[in-house]
C-alpha cells in the first residue's frame, strides 16, 4: 500500500503484480492506459495490470492511494478472496476509467479507504486483521461493480458477445448456471441458437470456452498459491485429483504438478 501526493506521476514497474488498485483522494487530470485516456477526479477507484502501459497526466495537485496485489499477497487469501480477485482480474476491459459505476458506492469506498490510511499508520492492537478486512471490502465493491458494469442487456436483447462471455467468468463456480439451458434462457436465446451464437462470435464452442477459461483460472491457483491439487480439483468441479490430472494433461500436455513445478517454462 502507498500514499501518494504529487504533481508529477511516474509510472512504476512492477514484475510481480497481480494487479493494483488506485483510489484518488484529491486531485483533477487524465488517466492513460494503452494510450487512451479518460479525465479523474477525487472518489474515482481505477484498476492498473502490469501488461497495461499506464500512466497519469495531472493537472491539479493529486492524492493517490495505491493498493498492490502482488503474488505472496495472493498466497495467503482463502478461496473465496481469490475467486473475487480472479473476477476482477479476468473480467477488466483494460480500459481507462472508473471501475464504480454505482454513484452511491463512492462515498463508501473512500470512507473505506480513509479507514485503511489511518490503519496504516497506526499502531493499535489487531491491526494486520483490520486492514485485510477493509482490503476485501473494497475488492467486494470493486467485483460488484464490475458485474453490474457487464449486465449489458437492453431490451431482452444482449449487446455483443461480452455480456455471455463475463456471466461465465462470473458463473465459472456455479456448474449448473453454464448449462446451455440456463445460458439461453439468462440471454433470451433459443438452446439450440446459443451454441451457434457463441461461437459465431467468439471461434470457440462454448463448451470449450468454458473448460479452457476453468484451466486457466487453474493454472492461475497452481502458480500463485500453495493449494493442494486435490482441493483445487474439488472447487473446479473436477471428481478428484486424478480427473484434474487427466483434463489438464489432455489440453496442456503436462500434469498439473509438473506446471505447477515449471510454470509455462517447459
Amino acid at each position: 500500500m502507498e500514499l501518494l501526493e504529487t504533481q508529477n506521476y511516474e509510472a512504476k514497474i512492477h514484475r510481480n503484480t497481480f494487479f493494483e488498485m488506485v483510489f484518488v483522494l484529491d486531485g483533477t487530470g487524465s488517466q492513460i492506459i494503452n494510450y487512451h485516456q479518460l479525465p479523474y477526479a477525487p472518489n474515482k477507484l481505477f484498476l492498473i495490470f502490469p501488461q497495461d502501459t499506464h500512466s497519469f497526466t495531472i493537472d491539479a495537485y493529486s492524492c493517490f492511494f495505491f493498493i498492490r496485489f502482488n503474488n505472496d499477497y495472493i498466497k495467503t487469501q482463502n478461496s473465496q478472496n481469490i475467486r473475487e480477485l480472479e473476477y476482477i482480474f479476468n473480467s477488466h476491459n483494460h480500459l481507462p476509467g472508473c471501475i464504480l459505476k454505482t454513484v452511491t458506492d463512492k462515498p463508501f469506498v473512500r470512507a473505506v479507504i480513509e479507514a485503511l490510511i489511518r490503519e496504516k499508520e497506526s499502531n493499535s492492537p489487531q491491526k494486520e486483521h483490520i486492514i485485510q478486512q477493509l482490503i476485501n471490502t473494497i475488492i467486494s465493491y470493486a467485483a460488484r461493480n464490475l458485474t453490474l458494469q457487464e449486465k449489458e442487456v437492453f431490451d431482452g436483447k444482449i449487446s455483443g458477445i461480452m455480456p455471455i462471455v463475463n456471466y461465465i467468468h462470473q458463473h465459472i463456480f456455479e456448474p449448473e448456471k453454464l448449462k446451455v439451458d440456463r445460458l439461453a434462457k439468462s440471454f433470451h436465446l433459443s438452446p439450440k441458437y446459443m451454441g451457434e451464437y457463441f461461437k459465431k462470435h467468439t471461434g470457440e464452442s462454448l463448451q470449450q470456452y468454458i473448460m479452457l477459461y476453468r484451466l486457466k483460472l487453474i493454472e492461475s491457483r497452481l502458480i500463485l498459491t500453495d493449494m493442494r491439487i486435490s482441493k483445487i480439483a474439488l472447487e473446479f468441479g473436477f471428481t478428484d485429483q486424478s480427473h484434474l490430472n487427466r483434463i489438464f494433461k489432455k489440453y496442456k500436455g503436462i500434469t498439473p504438478s509438473f506446471y505447477r513445478k515449471h510454470g509455462t517454462h517447459r
